[in-house]
């Protein structure tokens, strides 16, 4: 079996960086299991062929060095990065390049935020598998990526634990395997699908309590451990109602078939209710090498790096309904899909623009906006900007850029009206 050509983008991030642990422990099992010549099961190998990130070009290199990369692209670097060897592409559409020039079987989609987006349109209109953990790009893109697919016959295999749990859970529910491959729709079959949610570090705490809640607080999730973005967006429940709007895209759910569970302990990651009122959940300790590695083996599940789920110290397991007037997130998830058009790029663009504001809010050059505003002026920003069809990348980043703008400007005046609480919107 030729080994599978993979392409890294946001190979330095948290995604990334254990996608290659992943790849390593995969290659690592393979030459075991041909050393002691083993039949049976297929123990895939991997060869990263090309990788992609922002800056970090010191970690870019380390990593392209320890995997015999040769074709690199860097969002931003000096132009003496060139080695021998080695060919460096440089610029905000350095990742595009890279996936035009250098031919993959397999792309993993891990560049944050918005920056994502435009790479993975390119993937898609290649054909390629992506594995996909940028959630902004089906948020923002949903509809155009889908179509992409296909169009051209692009899978995307889901990465986040929970949409990775939805596509484990129906694989069994249809003969043909390639049917429940995203993007698909899921059949009547299906009743509801429950994503799970930890509830982040506020789980149990007032809107109120929290409403003036510093980045200290917000940024430390008693769970998981992930980049700033994601777990300031667990805080406020955004990375809830962004995996609502993923999964609408990826499985072709309507929002009346979406469900909310809080779930402290994350040990459930999604849960399908069928028709005949049984239930399918997906179990597994909080590590996401488990679906970065079943989006690299499906539909087989080798040996992997991950930790095993303790029942010993797992003594119970808690839920409950998810309140949408306390995570306001998840209703402005919902009028999205019904909004369509634009308004997914909207409220990712807002989203982004708020988080960035409110972890550099201490820094006299940027509003100071507080935890209680995250979703509230998102919620604003849907309702004022403009929504439009989307029928080109421009329409999405026309919108984005009108509601960061308006985000910067209803955070700047509110800012200015200090002291005294702002008027907590109740867009839902």
């Amino acid at each position: 079996m030729p080994a599978t050509r993979v392409i890294i983008l946001g190979s330095t991030g948290s995604i990334g960086t254990q996608s290659v642990q992943v790849i390593e422990h995969l290659n690592a099992l393979a030459a075991q299991h041909s050393t002691i010549g083993q039949t049976g099961s297929p123990h895939p190998t991997f060869r990263v062929v090309g990788l992609a990130a922002g800056s970090q070009a010191d970690l870019v290199l380390a990593q392209a060095a320890r995997l015999g990369v040769a074709d690199i692209a860097l969002a931003s670097a000096a132009p003496s990065l060139a080695a021998p060897g080695l060919r460096v592409r440089v610029g905000a559409d350095s990742a595009c390049q890279l996936l035009r020039e250098v031919p993959c079987d397999l792309v993993i989609a891990a560049i944050d935020g918005l920056a994502g987006l435009a790479s993975t349109l390119v993937a898609a209109e290649l054909g390629r598998r992506i594995a996909l953990a940028n959630k902004e790009s089906l948020v923002a893109g949903g509809q155009l990526i889908t179509d992409t697919c296909r169009r051209t016959g692009a899978t995307l295999l889901p990465v986040d634990s929970e949409h990775s749990a939805i596509w484990q859970a129906l694989l069994g529910l249809s003969p043909d395997r390639t049917a429940m491959l995203p993007p698909c729709h899921l059949p009547a079959s299906v009743r509801t699908v429950w994503l799970t949610a930890s509830g982040g570090p506020f789980r149990t705490r007032t809107l109120a309590d929290v409403y003036d809640a510093p980045p200290s607080e917000a940024l430390r999730h008693p769970t998981w451990a992930m980049g700033a973005k994601v777990t300031l967006d667990s805080a406020t429940m955004v990375n809830k109602a962004f995996e609502m709007i993923e999964a609408h895209w990826l499985f072709g759910l309507s929002p009346e078939r979406l469900g909310v569970l809080i779930h402290p302990q994350s040990v459930i990651h999604s849960i399908v209710e069928l028709a005949d009122g049984a239930q399918l959940a997906q179990l597994g300790s909080p590590d996401m090498r488990v679906p970065i590695q079943f989006a690299l083996t499906h539909p087989h599940h080798l040996a992997g790096p991950a930790r095993t789920l303790d029942w010993a110290t797992t003594p119970r397991l808690d839920f409950t309904l998810a309140d949408e007037t306390r995570f306001e997130a998840l209703a402005l998830a919902r009028r999205v899909m019904h909004l369509g058009g634009t308004a997914g790029a909207i409220f990712s663009a807002a989203t982004q623009a708020l988080s960035e504001a409110y972890r550099a809010s201490d820094t006299s050059a940027s509003p100071r906006v507080r935890f209680g505003q995250l979703v509230s002026i998102a919620g604003e920003a849907l309702a004022a900007v403009p929504i439009t069809d989307i029928r080109s990348l421009e329409d999405i980043q026309a919108a984005s850029m009108l509601a960061s703008e308006f985000v910067l400007r209803t955070a700047r005046a509110a800012d200015a009206h200090r002291p005294g609480d702002r008027i907590r919107s109740s867009h839902a």
